[in-house]
C-alpha cells in the first residue's frame, strides 16, 4: 500500500471532523480496527460511521446491524460494500434496490432511491447461476412495486406465486406472499406460506414472528407464544415480537408473563406507535398486584400474591 493511500489519525480526525472519543468508541466496539494509520477503504468506512452517528443511533445498535447483515448477506464488511441507511430506530442496508432490515430479514422496495435510478440489479456473480438468481431478485423486487400500486395486488402475488414455483425456497417470496393473504384473511394459506418460509430459513425471525400472528388470529395461542419466542430466541430486541407476545400472555391471562415484554418493548422502542399502551399495561399489572401478609420463621412479611 503506498503513502499516499495512508492516513493518519490525526489528519482522519481532522478531516471528517470527529473527536478522538468518538473513533475510539468505533475502535472498541469493533466496527473499525485500532490503528494509527487508515487505507482510503478504511477512511470511507469512517465517514459513513460519522454520518450514522449523526442520527443519534447507538454505536451498540450500529454493530447490531452489522453483524445481523454479515450474517444474512455474506459480506465482509456491509458498511463499504453497501448503503447504511438510518431506518425508523435501526440501521438497514441497500442492496439489489432495495432496503434490507438486516435486524428482521425483511426487505422492502427502496422508494428513495427508485425514482433516480429506477430497478437496479446488482448482478454478483457471473455466468447462468448468476443470470438465475439475478431474474428472481428482479421479480422479487417487482412483486414488492406492485403491492405499492392500488389495484395490482393480485398481480403482485402472481409473482410470489411464480417465484416460489421456481424456487420453493425462496423465504422472502414466501413472507410477503403469506402478508397478502394475511391481510386478505385467508389465515390458513397465510400459515401454510409462513411455514414455508420457517422451513426455507429457520433463522428468519420475522417468519417466525408473522406466523404467530397468523396463529394467534386462529386462537392457536400455545403455539402462537412459541413462535413469538422463536423470534425472539434469533433477535431478542426484536421490539414488535415483544409486543405481541405481551398481548398473547395477556390473551391467556398471565398478566405476570406479559408484564416482562411489555416493559421490554417500552424499553426498545419508546418512540413507537405503541409505547403508550405498553406502559399503561405495565402500570395497570403492578397496580393489579394484590399484596399478601404472610409470616415465614416468625417474621411478617409483605409478598406479591
Amino acid at each position: 500500500m503506498s503513502a499516499v493511500s495512508q492516513y493518519c489519525r490525526k489528519d482522519v480526525l481532522r478531516i471528517l471532523r470527529v473527536p478522538a472519543r468518538k473513533l475510539a468508541s468505533w475502535e472498541r466496539a469493533g466496527l473499525i480496527a485500532s490503528s494509527e494509520n487508515y487505507s482510503f477503504d478504511e477512511l470511507v468506512q469512517l465517514r459513513k460511521l460519522r454520518d450514522l452517528a449523526a442520527t443519534r443511533i447507538s454505536v451498540r445498535s450500529i454493530r447490531q446491524s452489522v453483524d445481523a447483515m454479515q450474517k444474512v448477506s455474506g459480506m465482509r464488511n456491509p458498511l463499504l460494500e453497501s448503503v447504511a441507511v438510518l431506518h425508523g430506530s435501526r440501521v438497514a442496508f441497500r442492496q439489489w434496490g432495495a432496503l434490507v432490515d438486516p435486524m428482521t430479514r425483511q426487505m422492502a422496495f427502496d422508494f428513495e432511491l427508485a425514482p433516480r435510478s429506477g430497478m437496479v440489479v446488482v448482478r454478483r456473480n457471473t455466468g447462468e447461476q448468476g443470470s438465475y438468481c439475478s431474474d428472481l431478485q428482479e421479480m422479487f423486487l417487482r412483486a414488492v412495486r406492485l403491492e405499492e400500486i392500488p389495484g395490482r395486488m393480485d398481480e403482485a402475488k402472481n409473482v410470489y406465486e411464480t417465484i416460489l414455483e421456481i424456487q420453493p425456497d425462496h423465504a422472502a417470496s414466501a413472507i410477503n406472499l403469506g402478508t397478502i393473504l394475511y391481510n386478505e384473511r385467508e389465515f390458513a394459506e397465510a400459515e401454510r406460506r409462513y411455514r414455508q418460509a420457517v422451513q426455507a430459513d429457520p433463522e428468519y425471525a420475522l417468519a417466525h414472528f408473522d406466523l404467530g400472528n397468523v396463529l394467534d388470529e386462529q386462537h392457536r395461542m400455545a403455539e402462537a407464544i412459541e413462535a413469538y419466542q422463536r423470534a425472539l430466541a434469533l433477535v431478542p430486541q426484536y421490539a414488535d415480537a415483544h409486543y405481541n407476545l405481551a398481548l398473547a400472555y395477556e390473551r391467556i391471562h398471565e398478566p405476570r408473563k406479559a408484564l416482562k415484554h411489555w416493559t421490554t418493548y417500552s424499553r426498545l422502542d419508546p418512540a413507537g406507535p405503541w409505547f403508550s399502551h405498553a406502559r399503561s399495561q405495565v402500570r395497570r399489572i403492578l397496580g393489579d398486584e394484590r399484596l399478601a401478609i404472610v409470616a415465614r420463621h416468625g417474621r411478617t412479611m409483605r409478598i406479591a400474591g
